[in-house]
């Protein structure tokens, strides 16, 4: 028995479909199914009974999903206590994308440490959402700023919605605003294959039927304003982006109709260190003017 193990009984408990719960652990439906059926053979009880589509926990599954509980918990609060205690100082670990670090560093961070000043906050960089949930799930940091939504195993605060925008080289015959249509063709840079944002992505085309041309991929890392230009290519990303862009030299449109992301705060499932309390009860009342 391991830990992840545990982590796979307790987001099918939680989910009641392996294909759910897969989804949510970011790992192939038959690979958790394995992952079940070896622990069950190994404590020698079943913890999961089919039912239509799903399952259901069993009576002795039920204790065995309270005490894995139980067991992440501790787990979580023992390296916790280990990394406070190594670096010798009060260390708040917010992860973030690149896209929504403006938003972080400009504006969050700024008003948490005017409260706070003996709290040092470091920032994990994360390549997307994925990154962010694994990095709050793995405990490589106590809160995750991303856009939603996220696997049902964490909690998440929402803080305001933010425009999606198009980012595109100087030069394109384009209106200040462009219409859905308009990216029917377009040359466009998406995340990588296979990520969440990706898909995302490919669900809104083809919602609105259109065919984009994929000329590159980008994980959201700095480069991606050479990415643009080098492939005379747009990209959609967020307007904390824009300054960036302009910078850059890059034009910035807003798309018609407005797209929009809820933005949000994202914790473990479980009681957090006081200094991520305090950051999300800043981060909260600095958000009231902004609807979600």
């Amino acid at each position: 028995m391991n830990l992840q193990q545990l982590r796979y009984v307790v987001a099918t408990a939680e989910h009641r479909t392996m294909t759910d719960a897969a989804r949510s652990l970011y790992i192939a439906q038959p690979a958790l199914s394995r992952a079940i059926r070896d622990l069950e053979r190994e404590l020698g009880m079943t913890l999961f009974a089919r039912s239509g589509r799903g399952v259901v926990v069993t009576a002795q599954g039920r204790r065995v999903v309270k005490l894995a509980k139980e067991a992440l918990d501790a787990v979580h609060e023992i390296e916790a206590l280990a990394t406070h205690t190594h670096s010798g100082t009060s260390e708040l670990r917010v992860a973030s994308p690149p896209s929504l670090e403006p938003a972080l560093a400009g504006r969050l961070l700024p008003a948490y440490v005017s409260e706070h000043p003996g709290v040092r906050v470091q920032i994990v960089r994360c390549d997307g959402r994925d990154g962010v949930v694994n990095a709050v799930r793995e405990q490589r940091a106590d809160l995750g700023l991303t856009d939603l939504p996220v696997p049902a195993d964490l909690v998440s605060h929402p803080l305001e919605r933010q425009e999606i925008v198009l980012i595109s080289p100087p030069g394109l015959d384009l209106p200040g605003s462009v219409a859905m249509s308009r990216l029917n063709g377009m040359r466009i840079v998406l995340p990588p294959q296979g990520s969440a944002r990706r898909r995302e992505f490919e669900q809104l085309f083809a919602t609105h039927g259109v065919r984009p041309v994929v000329v590159a991929e980008t994980d959201e890392r700095g480069g991606w304003p050479v990415t643009v230009r080098t492939a005379s290519a747009s990209l959609l990303g967020y307007r904390t982006m824009a300054d960036q862009a302009l910078r850059a030299g890059l034009v910035v449109r807003s798309l018609d109709p407005p797209l929009r992301r809820i933005i949000a705060l994202v914790h473990v499932r479980k009681r957090i260190p006081t200094m991520a309390q305090d950051f999300l009860v800043v981060a909260e009342s600095g958000s009231a003017g902004s609807p979600v």
